[in-house]
Protein backbone atom coordinates (compact mmCIF):
# COMPACT_ATOMS: atom_id res chain seq x y z
CA UNK A 1 0.00 0.00 0.00
CA UNK A 2 1.39 3.54 -1.40
CA UNK A 3 2.65 5.57 2.10
CA UNK A 4 1.06 8.92 2.41
CA UNK A 5 3.02 11.85 4.31
CA UNK A 6 1.27 14.92 5.22
CA UNK A 7 4.43 17.40 4.95
CA UNK A 8 1.78 20.47 5.88
CA UNK A 9 2.81 22.68 9.06
CA UNK A 10 -0.13 23.42 11.50
CA UNK A 11 -1.75 27.14 11.41
CA UNK A 12 -1.86 27.72 15.18
CA UNK A 13 -3.07 30.80 16.58
CA UNK A 14 0.39 32.67 17.55
CA UNK A 15 2.25 30.36 15.58
CA UNK A 16 5.53 31.52 13.91
CA UNK A 17 5.31 33.47 10.89
CA UNK A 18 8.42 34.87 8.98
CA UNK A 19 8.84 38.88 10.81
CA UNK A 20 7.31 41.14 9.50
CA UNK A 21 3.90 38.88 8.01
CA UNK A 22 0.80 39.32 9.82
CA UNK A 23 0.38 37.60 12.92
CA UNK A 24 -1.52 34.43 13.15
CA UNK A 25 -4.72 34.92 14.99
CA UNK A 26 -7.43 32.30 15.74
CA UNK A 27 -10.29 32.67 18.15
CA UNK A 28 -13.61 31.41 18.91
CA UNK A 29 -16.59 33.33 17.47
CA UNK A 30 -19.62 31.18 18.18
CA UNK A 31 -19.45 28.26 20.88
CA UNK A 32 -21.13 25.79 21.78
CA UNK A 33 -20.28 25.62 25.14
CA UNK A 34 -21.60 29.18 25.26
CA UNK A 35 -24.86 28.58 24.28
CA UNK A 36 -24.11 28.96 20.51
CA UNK A 37 -25.93 26.83 18.07
CA UNK A 38 -22.66 25.57 16.58
CA UNK A 39 -18.67 26.30 17.06
CA UNK A 40 -17.10 28.56 14.31
CA UNK A 41 -13.60 30.21 14.59
CA UNK A 42 -12.29 33.91 13.32
CA UNK A 43 -8.90 33.40 11.30
CA UNK A 44 -6.92 35.90 10.88
CA UNK A 45 -3.33 35.80 8.95
CA UNK A 46 -1.27 36.57 5.74
CA UNK A 47 -1.27 35.07 2.82
CA UNK A 48 2.14 32.86 3.19
CA UNK A 49 1.68 31.64 6.36
CA UNK A 50 2.20 28.23 7.11
CA UNK A 51 2.90 25.65 4.76
CA UNK A 52 2.05 28.31 1.25
CA UNK A 53 2.41 28.82 -2.24
CA UNK A 54 4.05 31.70 -4.22
CA UNK A 55 2.88 32.85 -7.13
CA UNK A 56 4.59 35.08 -9.27
CA UNK A 57 2.44 37.89 -8.49
CA UNK A 58 4.06 37.76 -5.01
CA UNK A 59 7.11 39.69 -6.55
CA UNK A 60 6.05 40.84 -10.23
CA UNK A 61 2.98 42.88 -10.07
CA UNK A 62 1.71 41.43 -13.52
CA UNK A 63 2.62 37.98 -12.45
CA UNK A 64 0.22 35.33 -12.53
CA UNK A 65 -2.39 35.08 -9.30
CA UNK A 66 -1.92 31.92 -6.26
CA UNK A 67 -6.39 31.14 -7.67
CA UNK A 68 -4.70 31.19 -11.31
CA UNK A 69 -1.77 28.61 -11.02
CA UNK A 70 -1.83 25.83 -13.03
CA UNK A 71 -3.22 22.98 -11.05
CA UNK A 72 -1.34 20.20 -13.35
CA UNK A 73 2.14 21.80 -11.97
CA UNK A 74 0.95 21.55 -8.29
CA UNK A 75 -0.02 17.93 -8.86
CA UNK A 76 1.98 15.59 -10.20
CA UNK A 77 5.54 13.30 -9.66
CA UNK A 78 8.19 14.76 -7.87
CA UNK A 79 11.55 14.09 -6.63
CA UNK A 80 13.03 14.25 -3.14
CA UNK A 81 16.45 14.99 -2.20
CA UNK A 82 18.37 15.52 1.06
CA UNK A 83 21.52 17.74 1.47
CA UNK A 84 23.64 17.05 4.11
CA UNK A 85 23.16 19.23 7.38
CA UNK A 86 26.14 21.08 6.99
CA UNK A 87 24.99 23.04 4.71
CA UNK A 88 23.89 26.26 5.06
CA UNK A 89 23.14 27.58 1.43
CA UNK A 90 22.18 24.85 -1.63
CA UNK A 91 23.93 25.78 -4.79
CA UNK A 92 24.56 24.09 -7.71
CA UNK A 93 27.08 22.36 -6.54
CA UNK A 94 25.19 20.28 -4.40
CA UNK A 95 21.99 20.16 -6.86
CA UNK A 96 24.23 18.89 -9.06
CA UNK A 97 24.74 16.02 -7.00
CA UNK A 98 21.77 14.89 -7.62
CA UNK A 99 20.07 13.31 -10.47
CA UNK A 100 17.48 15.74 -11.32
CA UNK A 101 17.05 16.10 -14.99
CA UNK A 102 13.54 15.17 -15.98
CA UNK A 103 12.21 15.40 -13.03
CA UNK A 104 9.71 18.82 -13.16
CA UNK A 105 8.94 19.09 -9.50
CA UNK A 106 11.89 19.47 -6.92
CA UNK A 107 11.45 19.29 -2.53
CA UNK A 108 14.68 19.98 -0.50
CA UNK A 109 15.09 18.33 2.89
CA UNK A 110 17.68 20.16 4.52
CA UNK A 111 18.28 21.09 8.35
CA UNK A 112 15.73 23.07 8.49
CA UNK A 113 13.03 19.81 8.32
CA UNK A 114 14.69 19.30 12.40
CA UNK A 115 12.98 22.75 13.06
CA UNK A 116 10.17 23.70 11.13
CA UNK A 117 7.44 23.18 13.25
CA UNK A 118 9.69 24.72 16.47
CA UNK A 119 7.95 27.60 18.67
CA UNK A 120 10.49 30.46 17.49
CA UNK A 121 11.66 31.67 14.27
CA UNK A 122 15.40 30.51 13.16
CA UNK A 123 17.03 33.25 10.98
CA UNK A 124 20.01 31.40 10.35
CA UNK A 125 18.01 28.99 8.10
CA UNK A 126 19.28 27.15 5.23
CA UNK A 127 17.79 28.65 2.07
CA UNK A 128 18.36 27.68 -1.85
CA UNK A 129 21.01 30.13 -3.23
CA UNK A 130 20.59 32.44 -6.41
CA UNK A 131 22.75 29.62 -8.48
CA UNK A 132 20.85 27.12 -7.04
CA UNK A 133 17.74 28.77 -8.31
CA UNK A 134 19.53 29.67 -11.87
CA UNK A 135 20.12 26.16 -11.85
CA UNK A 136 16.90 24.56 -11.52
CA UNK A 137 15.71 26.83 -13.58
CA UNK A 138 17.80 25.61 -16.41
CA UNK A 139 17.01 22.29 -15.64
CA UNK A 140 13.43 23.06 -16.80
CA UNK A 141 11.79 23.06 -13.34
CA UNK A 142 8.16 24.01 -12.57
CA UNK A 143 7.61 23.97 -8.82
CA UNK A 144 10.75 24.05 -6.31
CA UNK A 145 9.57 22.97 -2.27
CA UNK A 146 11.97 24.11 0.73
CA UNK A 147 11.23 23.10 4.25
CA UNK A 148 11.34 26.34 5.81
CA UNK A 149 9.16 30.18 5.66
CA UNK A 150 11.13 31.26 2.54
CA UNK A 151 13.17 29.81 -0.08
CA UNK A 152 15.43 33.46 0.16
CA UNK A 153 18.49 33.88 2.75
CA UNK A 154 17.16 35.62 5.49
CA UNK A 155 16.64 39.44 4.93
CA UNK A 156 19.04 39.00 1.69
CA UNK A 157 18.27 42.55 0.24
CA UNK A 158 18.09 41.38 -3.28
CA UNK A 159 15.69 38.44 -3.72
CA UNK A 160 17.54 36.84 -6.50
CA UNK A 161 16.15 33.88 -5.69
CA UNK A 162 12.56 34.38 -5.69
CA UNK A 163 12.64 36.68 -8.42
CA UNK A 164 15.11 34.11 -10.30
CA UNK A 165 12.14 31.32 -9.82
CA UNK A 166 9.14 33.49 -10.13
CA UNK A 167 9.73 35.49 -13.04
CA UNK A 168 10.03 31.95 -14.97
CA UNK A 169 6.90 31.41 -13.89
CA UNK A 170 7.99 28.66 -11.57
CA UNK A 171 5.98 27.70 -8.50
CA UNK A 172 7.62 28.31 -5.21
CA UNK A 173 6.36 25.62 -2.32
CA UNK A 174 7.34 27.46 1.37
CA UNK A 175 6.96 25.94 4.85
CA UNK A 176 7.49 22.35 3.97
CA UNK A 177 7.56 19.77 6.49
CA UNK A 178 10.26 17.14 4.93
CA UNK A 179 11.12 15.24 8.46
CA UNK A 180 9.67 11.98 7.70
CA UNK A 181 9.57 11.60 3.84
CA UNK A 182 12.94 9.11 2.93
CA UNK A 183 14.79 10.63 -0.44
CA UNK A 184 13.38 9.60 -3.42
CA UNK A 185 10.49 9.59 -6.09
CA UNK A 186 6.59 10.43 -4.85
CA UNK A 187 3.64 12.23 -5.95
CA UNK A 188 3.19 15.51 -5.11
CA UNK A 189 -0.57 16.81 -4.42
CA UNK A 190 -0.21 20.36 -2.72
CA UNK A 191 -3.29 23.03 -3.29
CA UNK A 192 -3.25 26.49 -2.18
CA UNK A 193 -6.53 28.35 -1.12
CA UNK A 194 -8.30 29.94 -3.94
CA UNK A 195 -7.25 33.24 -2.73
CA UNK A 196 -8.75 35.16 -5.46
CA UNK A 197 -6.17 38.04 -7.35
CA UNK A 198 -3.54 36.99 -4.16
CA UNK A 199 0.30 37.02 -4.22
CA UNK A 200 0.10 33.43 -2.11
CA UNK A 201 -1.77 31.69 -0.20
CA UNK A 202 -1.46 28.40 2.83
CA UNK A 203 -2.00 25.33 1.59
CA UNK A 204 -2.25 21.23 2.36
CA UNK A 205 0.32 19.24 1.11
CA UNK A 206 1.01 15.36 0.63
CA UNK A 207 3.71 13.12 -0.69
CA UNK A 208 2.44 9.97 -1.95
CA UNK A 209 5.20 7.23 -2.84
Amino acid sequence: MPIIYDISVPIADGGVVYPGNPAISIASQQAISKGGSSNVSSLAFGSHTGTHVDAPKHFFDDGVTVDNLALDILMGPAMLICVDATVMAVGKEELSRHQLKGHSRILIQTRNSSFIRGNAFIKDYTYLAPDGAEYLASLGVTLVGVDYFSVEQFHSGHHKTHRTLLERGIIIVEGLDLSEPPMGPYQLCVLPLKLAGLDGAPARAVLVG
